[in-house]
């Protein structure tokens, strides 16, 4: 997802002709891969540096940690999907592998096929547990989600994820909110005051009627006015001391 940002995967396979043919599969699909790893050991150190999306990972790995013990370490500490990968599925790895609650299975040999609908299912599903965990209303299906350092927003009938740090400002059109990103603007089906209750304080604040700004992407303070990317954006004298309390705290 671009900011569309592409969603990110981590490749933790000791196969490197299966890893390097899926990673190349995965990136015509437009996914980003983070990185092909042989090992569980060196996954968890990756994930520390480089927080992926999603992990495919092997179930049998040469190293240390099997991939079912890598992921019982990883879900100690993220909440990250996992989808098997797995040339064996005889019942007791199945069995075992389905204690972890990953979030899908892959056999090889895989088609391109097998790698996209198992993915776009997984994606789903995570979408669908951060959406059971917000109290449910009218507009669920038209409402962002919104995590720590992103949210997801629909576009063209799929969810994006938007990164916090790329948003710009977000402007009020009536009934509908649109956000202006460093690349790319999206229109979403939810009033200015819905979405000013959801967003951060800490990294947003609204200093107009009509607009909620991103505090770390201010250019300019002046009189009235703000300037974020060549934009003025009014202000009220209220707002602006409110403004300068926030930013003293950033």
């Amino acid at each position: 997802m671009k900011t569309n940002e592409p969603v990110k995967i981590l490749i933790v396979e000791d196969e490197m002709i299966i890893a390097a043919n899926m990673s190349l599969q995965l990136t015509t699909l437009g996914y980003e891969i983070t990185g092909i790893l042989l090992k569980g050991e060196e996954a968890l150190i990756h994930i520390k540096e480089n927080k992926p999306d999603i992990i495919l990972l092997d179930i049998q790995l040469k190293g240390t940690l099997d991939g079912i013990e890598t992921a019982q370490i990883i879900q100690q500490d993220y909440n990250i999907p996992i989808i098997y990968v797995t040339a064996n599925s005889d019942d007791a790895h199945f069995n075992k592998a389905k204690t972890t609650n990953p979030y899908g299975f892959i056999s090889k040999p895989f088609k391109k096929q097998d790698l996209q609908r198992t993915i776009e299912l997984a994606i789903n599903r995570f979408y669908t547990e951060i959406e059971s965990e917000i109290e449910p209303t009218e507009e669920d299906e038209t409402l962002p989600f919104i995590l720590s350092d992103c949210i997801f927003v629909r576009h063209q009938d799929k969810m994006v994820k938007v990164q916090i740090a790329d948003i710009l400002y977000i402007e009020a059109e009536r009934n509908y909110s649109r956000i202006h990103s460093k690349n790319k603007e999206y229109l979403l089906v939810v009033t200015l005051k819905d979405l000013e209750d959801k967003l951060p304080n800490n990294h947003f604040l609204r200093i107009h009627r009509s607009f909620i700004v991103n505090l770390s992407q201010i250019d300019e303070i002046a009189t009235s006015h703000i300037v974020i990317s060549k934009k003025a954006i009014p202000i009220s004298s209220d707002s602006k001391k409110q403004l300068l309390q926030h930013i003293q705290k950033v």
